[in-house]
């Protein structure tokens, strides 16, 4: 019986070592085999189809790419720049049809998205045409939309113009009824990252800067409909007040858009703009498509005479190790990959400045004075720009004092410059809700500090405090030689505030208000350059790279990728799982401004 069961489990083995090896040999000569570059022909309109996020930089997937070819955009904004440049150079792209529908990015990436596309518009003079879906548009979508010459929704779709909202959840009546108990180490009174789970309301600090995001978020909102409309700001205003019963044709009669339009309607206003037939085809390109066109196919001269300026994307959580799947889609920093970055920008000879691009809300305050380390030894041997993206607060904020510039786009998230430490104590919850009891088998006193079924004794609270405290000094040391301020001017803008771009230029938190190639020409001029080229870092991935991860972390990720959580539930444990003790320079909150 025992020489069976070894022999059907061999020939199993075999068995899914053979497909294993199938399915890579397959998978390798897909990935390698390429896509012809698509004939464009002349009077093409390039669609864009802009709904959910749209981050800085699209995520390794190249099992998607390999799957999805054709439906639905992956949209990024280095994507959408690349494209939109060949597309104003190329004269066989006569304008660009934009399909929006309920976006929800954050408003640094939404302004830099409605750059590109005012820019396109005005430096081509080739038109650009929006119209939406069932789904209708939000106030996201509605700013990338007014770019447009034209504005089209069907009828009886939704039209969002209402305002912006932010809402926080908080925790601590939860927590009391199950019986866990805080255990609450920060510094700066502004640092409200732990306020969900020992309030159940907003701090008037917290309140405080959360309507000044709030505020500024809808003054560049306005501001863009002012300007694209031909509406003053304070009819805008009383707009957004107003309830109406069917919002597209309120917003017909207001002048937010041009024309109440079915999608064969719209196709026919493009068909009179092309100067076609009323039967004859549209010649449409996805970006998708397009984005296999290459720039010298489409008339953009290559630049550089051998000059490169990276850019390296830093995004997500900074951790001091890497976790989930291989096949994650979240972007997580770590000081490895920041270094691994930095040595191939530095060793390439061609490279003469570096941009690091920032979208990351902090995490570890440990990983965040590694990478600062990396990123000051880097500026000292290469010009070196920190360019905040949607966020960079914190942890984010943190990394940046390391570049000799720091810019921002006016609704970048940062500072927050403050540390703090959570812990939670779960005896009532193990002991008295559950009937879990526990003995523990220690050498020394504190050895199980870190256990979650006591609360901390006076020494080890006064000893973690103290570690916070620490580490906040330290973060202000780090800001005043970066901003070459003194540690109480630091301060005083400081304990865990968080400030717009526009703000925190005035606090003289930042350098500068601007683009991503704002940013890049800044990193031009420090290395005395004006011809370059772009290279971008960390290199992509190839689906080979994906497979050969560890065993354990795939399995872990798939796991993980079947199990819905909400958002809430996984910010509790997300919380609860970090290591006990480590201090964190971490975001007061997940901003989603709707």
């Amino acid at each position: 019986m025992n020489f069976i069961k070894t022999f059907l489990a061999s020939v199993l083995g075999t068995v899914i070592g053979l497909f294993l090896l199938l399915f890579i040999l397959f998978v390798s000569l897909v990935s390698t085999s390429g896509e012809t570059e698509p004939h464009i022909r002349s009077n093409t309109v390039l669609t864009l189809e802009l709904s959910g996020g749209i981050p800085a930089r699209l995520a390794d997937d190249p099992f998607r790419d390999l799957i999805e070819t054709t439906p639905g955009d992956r949209l990024s904004l280095e994507l959408l720049k690349n494209n939109l440049e060949k597309a104003a150079a190329d004269d066989r792209i006569t304008g660009i049809w934009l399909k929006v529908n309920r976006i929800s990015e954050s408003w640094g990436n939404l302004e830099t998205a409605y750059h590109y596309l005012n820019e396109f518009r005005e430096q081509s003079g080739k038109f650009i045409y929006a119209s939406t879906d069932d789904l209708g548009m939000n106030e996201n979508a509605y700013f990338l939309a007014s770019t447009a010459d034209s504005i089209f929704s069907p009828p009886q779709t939704y039209f969002e113009f209402n305002g912006f909202v932010v809402q926080t959840s908080y925790y601590k009546d939860m927590l009391d009824r199950i019986g866990i108990e805080p255990e609450i180490m920060r510094v700066g009174s502004y640092k409200s990252a732990v306020e969900p789970f020992i309030r159940e309301d907003s701090s008037p600090e917290h309140r405080e800067q959360m309507m000044s995001i709030l505020n500024s978020t809808s003054g560049t909102f306005v501001s863009a409909v002012e300007d694209r409309r031909n509406t003053p700001a304070g009819r805008i205003n009383e707009l957004m007040e107003e309830i109406p019963e069917n919002s597209v044709e309120w917003a017909l009669e207001a002048g937010l858009i041009d024309a109440i339009a079915h999608p064969h309607e719209v196709e026919a206003t493009l068909r009179n703009r092309l100067g076609l037939d009323d039967d004859a085809d549209i010649r449409t390109v996805s970006l998708n498509r397009y984005n296999r066109v290459e720039s010298g196919s489409a008339g953009l001269e290559e630049s550089g005479g051998g000059n490169r300026i990276a850019v390296i994307y830093a995004s997500g959580i900074i951790i001091p190790e890497p976790v989930g799947g291989p096949f994650s889609n979240d972007p997580v920093i770590t000081a490895s990959n920041i270094r691994e970055s930095l040595e191939a920008s530095l060793d390439d000879d061609d490279v003469k400045a570096i941009v690091l691009h920032i979208d990351s809300g902090g995490g570890a305050v440990s990983t965040s004075e590694l990478i600062w380390g990396h990123i000051r030894e880097a500026a000292e041997k290469k010009p070196l720009i920190a360019y905040m993206g949607n966020v960079a607060a914190s942890g984010g904020y943190y990394i940046a004092m390391g570049a000799d510039t720091v810019m921002a786009s006016p609704n970048t998230i940062t500072g927050s410059i403050g540390i703090y430490n959570l812990m939670f104590n779960s005896r009532e919850l193990f002991n008295d809700k559950l009937g879990i009891d526990f003995s523990e088998f220690k050498t020394h006193e504190h050895a199980d500090m870190a256990l979650m079924n006591r609360p901390l004794s006076e020494s080890e609270r006064r000893a973690l405090q103290r570690s916070v405290e620490n580490g906040y000094e330290t973060f202000l040391d780090r800001v005043a030689a970066g901003r070459d301020m003194t540690r109480d001017e630091v301060h005083e803008v400081a304990r865990g505030r968080v400030w717009t771009g526009t703000q925190a230029r005035e606090v003289n938190l930042i350098d500068l208000l601007g683009t991503l190639d704002d940013a890049i020409a800044v990193a031009a001029e420090k290395a005395d350059i004006e011809e370059y080229g772009i290279v971008t870092y960390p290199e992509r991935k190839n689906i080979m790279d994906m497979l050969f991860r560890s065993t354990g972390a795939r399995v872990s990720g798939w796991i993980r990728s079947l199990v819905p959580y909400p958002d809430d539930i996984l910010t509790v444990e997300q919380l609860m799982k970090h290591n006990a003790g480590k201090n964190w320079a971490l975001l007061p909150v997940n901003y989603t401004i709707d």
